[in-house]
């Protein structure tokens, strides 16, 4: 089982601690959870997981045959190879990070895990659905080197988790120890869309490497976080997506077939002379500067809660029961979760016609508890689904009138 997944309930646990400090603090300012925001990062955290179930396997596979098939050496299993191979892992993916910032295509991907208007531990969890299938092959090298694939995955995994700690506005500098690891104010630059603080500090865990490359900023004011032009959606599917859109308009109004390959190769911001030249990102009038925010009627929020709190229990069944389901029945579920993940965030803008695609998510549920549950645990699955399938109906039906009334208002 993927690390990243068995670290879920401490994830849960340490944005409590978090949320619980930001009440403490008093300070309006740092009360830096904002219901809707931390749905949308973890609707995107939940699909990322979903689609990393069917991905990581063929990444395992695809170091296993360089390891297997080309390798120049054979690295023994020793502190060295451990130490060694952290060093390479975390120089690679400062190297990838740093690119994702200065590739459109590989932008696109990673662009999700910087949409959030807020910076708390939830953002850390807030992912592409696709950036593993553009980063392992920045690690190829290290099985090629010799270092067997389950090494490479487990530093791998390390470098990930320690990251996700440093996404938050509770601790601030922590003396010496900016000058070698990456620290919340080192990151909290890095998820800063003020001119001065965008591609800086890439590190994953060493902060030596933007010293060492020349991308190192200190945190001085604290960052107006977010991407340039903000995304103004709670919808998971969206925030996968836009950017590519954004791209493939663009190479299509491009003149020349160079400028449309080069659309994909070029910086963030960078446009054909034709189309006036390349975007510079411009100062944030703080004074002005407002977040994107909704408002939806309580009984709204209140389905939200109940339907995010099933959706984790859906998501940790399909993450640690997978390998019990066929093929079809696994992309079926995997479906109805990333629908899930994105009729929420829809709901969360007060979307009428996400209740239309919510009833046809829970139907689709229920069916697919009768075809999958009570075959392993027989009738009790089958009156339980019915049960929850009516009980939600009900609840949508209240939501569906709750938003009718407010139609043209929210926003």
């Amino acid at each position: 089982m993927d690390a990243i997944a068995l670290a879920i309930p401490f994830f849960f646990l340490l944005m409590g601690v978090e949320l619980a400090w930001s009440v403490w603090s008093g300070a309006k300012e740092k009360r830096i959870y904002r219901f809707n925001d931390f749905i949308s990062n973890m609707g995107c955290g939940i699909g990322s997981q979903v689609v990393g179930a069917f991905t990581k396997a063929l990444i395992f596979a695809v170091y296993l045959w360089v390891y297997e098939h080309a390798r120049l050496f054979t690295l023994p299993d020793t502190p060295l190879t451990w130490i060694v191979t952290f060093l390479l892992i975390d120089l690679l993916y400062y190297w990838f990070h740093r690119l994702s910032h200065e590739v459109n295509f590989l932008w696109a991907a990673h662009i999700v895990h910087h949409q959030s208007e807020e910076y708390n531990l939830s953002v850390a969890l807030r992912q592409s659905w696709w950036q593993g299938l553009f980063s392992f092959w920045f690690y190829v090298p290290v099985a090629f080197l010799g270092v067997h694939p389950v090494i490479i995955l487990t530093v791998g995994a390390f470098v990930t988790l320690y990251q996700f700690w440093i996404h938050t506005r509770a601790i601030g500098r922590m003396g010496f120890l900016e000058l070698i690891l990456n620290t919340p104010s080192n990151h909290r630059v890095h998820h800063g869309s003020d001119p001065k603080y965008i591609d800086r500090n890439h590190a994953g865990t060493l902060i030596i490497w933007d010293k060492l490359f020349g991308t190192f900023q200190r945190e001085e004011e604290e960052p107006v976080y977010g991407i340039t032009t903000p995304l103004a959606s709670w919808d998971p599917v969206k925030a996968n997506f836009h950017y590519w859109a954004d791209l493939f308009r663009l190479a299509r109004s491009c003149d020349r077939w160079q400028d449309k390959v080069m659309t994909f190769l070029h910086r963030p911001g960078w446009r054909p002379a034709h189309l006036s030249g390349p975007e510079v990102p411009k100062e944030i009038d703080r004074t002005r500067y407002r977040k994107y925010d909704t408002q939806v009627p309580i009984v709204v929020v209140g389905y939200v809660i109940a339907q995010f709190i099933l959706l984790i229990a859906a998501t940790t069944g399909f993450l640690f029961g997978q390998q019990h389901l066929t093929q079809a029945q696994g992309i079926g579920a995997a479906v109805i979760i990333l629908i899930w993940v994105m009729t929420l965030g829809l709901l969360m803008e007060g979307r009428r016609w996400a209740v239309i695609a919510e009833a046809l998510r829970i139907a689709a549920l229920v069916a697919l508890l009768l075809l999958i549950g009570v075959p392993l645990f027989g009738a009790l699955v089958m009156w339980a689904a019915v049960l929850v399938g009516v009980a939600t109906t009900v609840h949508l039906l209240l939501v569906s009138r709750a938003l009718r009334s407010v139609e043209g208002v929210i926003g």
